[in-house]
């Protein structure tokens, strides 16, 4: 199972948020290229970048602090795994953002709000698109989570099943930033849904245990946030469960 250390960008900061709810912010650093050298020095060598401002405009916002973090990156001489999400949304994003270094992108609204024109974007870009579903209570959720549509989570992935997607980071929003432990259970659904499509875990995993608990479940990776900055997970163990 693979690791993903969280970086939350807002006003070129890390931060993180309870809920996706923008008005329970905390700022957690004031340069993020400094928290991606921290999360590279405990050995991580995959990196989940969110562009909070970019979900609410539309389109990247962050993008000077997303080029200091792969700058920094680039100084370890070794190959990491860069995604970004957040205002991703059409062909000329897509283009630039892969053009700008990144090794993966995260859709969520504009894949799901125009599905057709996703499945035709993942075959133009095979394994650089990662679907990005936000589920509450398994319903879909767009525009930084501020809409829950009556689309089925599971039933959306498994309309990319056998497609070049690179992987679906499935987000439980209630469980997410309030450190109660993740929805495995979702979480292990989603996974069994769609076989062989790696499915990213993301919301809640606070402890090593929940760790895990998401590698037992078949999990193929888990993103890891607040509990980081927290201090309830050290991420050198946590790469070590997930590595064992």
């Amino acid at each position: 199972m693979q690791i993903w250390p969280a970086i939350d960008l807002r006003g070129g900061k890390c931060v993180r948020l309870r809920q996706g709810d923008y008005a329970q912010e905390t700022v957690f650093n004031d340069e993020p290229a400094a928290v991606a050298r921290q999360f590279a020095d405990a050995g991580a060598r995959c990196l989940h970048v969110v562009d909070l401002d970019g979900a609410r405009e539309g389109a990247p916002v962050n993008l000077p602090a997303v080029e200091e973090i792969l700058e920094a990156l680039n100084a370890y001489n070794e190959p990491f795994n860069v995604e970004l999400g957040g205002g991703v949304r059409d062909d000329q994003s897509i283009v630039e953002l892969l053009d700008f270094g990144l090794d993966r992108l995260v859709v969520g609204t504009s894949a799901i709000k125009h599905t057709d024109w996703f499945e035709g974007i993942v075959e133009r870009f095979p394994n650089k698109l990662v679907l990005g579903i936000d589920a509450r209570d398994g319903l879909v959720a767009t525009d930084g989570w501020m809409e829950t549509s009556q689309t089925n989570a599971v039933e959306l992935a498994k309309r990319f099943v056998g497609k070049p997607l690179a992987a679906i980071v499935y987000t439980d929003i209630a469980t997410d930033g309030m450190m109660q432990g993740p929805n495995v259970a979702a979480m292990a659904e989603m996974q069994r849904a769609v076989g062989d499509l790696p499915v990213v875990a993301s919301g809640g995993v606070t402890t090593l245990d929940d760790v895990q608990r998401l590698k037992d479940a078949g999990l193929a990776a888990a993103i890891i946030g607040r509990a980081l900055y927290e201090g309830t997970i050290d991420l050198v163990a946590a790469l070590k469960i997930a590595r064992s």
